[in-house]
């Protein structure tokens, strides 16, 4: 399936590890032009050469996407390097251990900022597509003591429903992804594989797939989500989870 995503400007917010990664990877090999951010140049700066000398259109550049005035500068260099934005991928997670203020800082606010900086400059260009990373534990309440991140990624799939609604007349989709337990180096559940194996077994063996999800999988649903093969579908929350969440939606 030809996804039409040529020559698009993609920008992803926390692109140089994880999921991030492997959706700009995704898009790059989709013919997409893209300007990349994380908070580490040179992990950064060493992924965004990787894509160039296969042939993609990159710009990078090193952002804490928690500090507004950073954030603006940024999405003000990608919009200059690239002519325009096409598609927004907000990924960056604060990862804060349970602590709220830098869950909402990074994982909401931040997402919320870019989307209100962004929109306007897809509407004067016709239309564009957002896409927000959510969790499944946005939509389960699992028995985990880290309230902050269930409750900033519940929020994140809300944001994404209402914010659809608002900008349908100027052409603009706005989904969410809620991928499941996803296993990469030196990613959130390979350290839990080599501090709490007792745990990580457990996560496993919940899964009806019975094993971890990639974020290759991940991105290939990120990219048809943002993609025009996908015009018909916005305010959805997507999860990519082996089956692993329980609620019914």
């Amino acid at each position: 399936m030809n996804l039409e995503l040529q020559g698009k400007r993609c920008v992803v917010l926390g692109a140089s590890r994880g999921i991030g990664r492997a959706i700009a990877h995704g898009l790059a090999r989709e013919g997409a032009q893209l300007s990349l951010c994380a908070r580490q140049a040179g992990t950064l700066d060493s992924f965004a050469q990787e894509l160039r000398t296969a042939g993609a259109t990159v710009h990078a550049q090193a952002c804490d996407i928690g500090d507004p005035a950073a954030l603006d500068a940024y999405l003000g260099a990608a919009r200059q390097a690239l002519g325009g934005i096409d598609v927004l991928v907000a990924n960056a997670s604060a990862l804060s251990g349970g602590e709220w203020e830098p869950a909402i800082r990074v994982d909401l606010m931040a997402t919320v900022r870019a989307c209100e900086r962004v929109a306007p400059w897809m509407a004067e260009a016709g239309g564009g597509s957002i896409l927000l990373v959510s969790s499944i534990a946005g939509l389960e309440a699992f028995p985990v003591p880290d309230v902050a991140y269930t409750t900033v990624k519940a929020a994140l799939i809300a944001y994404a429903k209402k914010l659809a609604l608002l900008l349908a007349p100027q052409r603009i989709r706005v989904n969410s992804i809620a991928p499941g337990s996803i296993d990469f180096p030196d990613g959130f559940w390979d350290r839990v594989r080599a501090e709490n194996p007792k745990m990580y077994e457990a996560v496993r063996n919940a899964i009806p797939w019975g094993r971890y999800g990639t974020p290759e999988e991940v991105a290939d649903v990120a990219c048809y989500l943002v993609s025009a093969r996908a015009g018909w579908v916005t305010g959805e929350c997507v999860a990519v989870d082996g089956g692993q969440h329980r609620a019914m939606r």
